[in-house]
C-alpha cells in the first residue's frame, strides 16, 4: 500500500480522536476538522450540503451556515463535532440523494485540487470529498433502515 501523500489517518467517529457512543451517519477524517477549524477562522460556522450530482458532481459543498437554505427537500444527516469550534457543523443532504445513500455511512475527507463549485475550500487548493462504506447491519438497525435485498 502506497502512503497517501495528505498522511491520511482515516475517519474520526464523532470527534477527531475520539470513539463515538453511538452510531453516526457521517464522520471526517482528522485532515477535514483541520481545514473546517481553518475554515471557520476566515468564514465563521460552516455547513455542509451534499447534492445528487449538480455543480461539482457529488462532492459535498462547505458553505457558512445559513448561506444555503435548506427545506423538507433535505434529510439532516448529523452534526460534525469538532475540537476547536463553538459549534457542531450541521451536514445535510438532499433527499433523493439520500434514498440512493441511506445504507451508506460517510466519511468527509479532504483531497488536493481544487474543487468547481462555490465550496468555501475551493481557493485554498482542496476540496472535500466524501469516502463510503456501506453500513453494518448493527448501523442500520440502529437508524431504523431495513438491509438492502440483495
Amino acid at each position: 500500500m502506497t502512503p497517501d501523500p495528505l498522511g491520511h489517518t482515516g475517519p474520526q467517529a464523532g470527534r477527531p480522536g475520539h470513539a463515538s457512543a453511538s452510531p453516526r451517519r457521517v464522520d471526517l477524517t482528522g485532515e477535514a476538522a483541520d481545514l473546517l477549524r481553518r475554515l471557520t477562522g476566515t468564514h465563521g460556522p460552516l455547513m455542509f450540503h451534499q447534492s445528487g450530482g449538480c455543480c461539482d458532481g457529488s462532492s459535498p459543498m462547505c458553505y457558512p451556515d445559513g448561506d444555503f437554505i435548506t427545506s423538507e427537500a433535505d434529510v439532516h444527516l448529523g452534526d460534525l463535532v469538532v475540537d476547536g469550534l463553538p459549534a457542531p457543523v450541521p451536514f445535510w443532504m438532499s433527499a433523493s440523494q439520500y434514498e440512493y445513500w441511506k445504507h451508506t455511512h460517510l466519511t468527509v475527507d479532504v483531497v488536493r485540487g481544487r474543487g468547481s463549485g462555490f465550496s468555501v475550500e475551493a481557493p485554498e487548493g482542496v476540496r472535500f470529498l466524501i469516502r463510503s462504506r456501506l453500513m453494518t447491519d448493527e448501523e442500520s438497525a440502529a437508524f431504523g433502515i431495513a438491509a438492502p435485498r440483495v
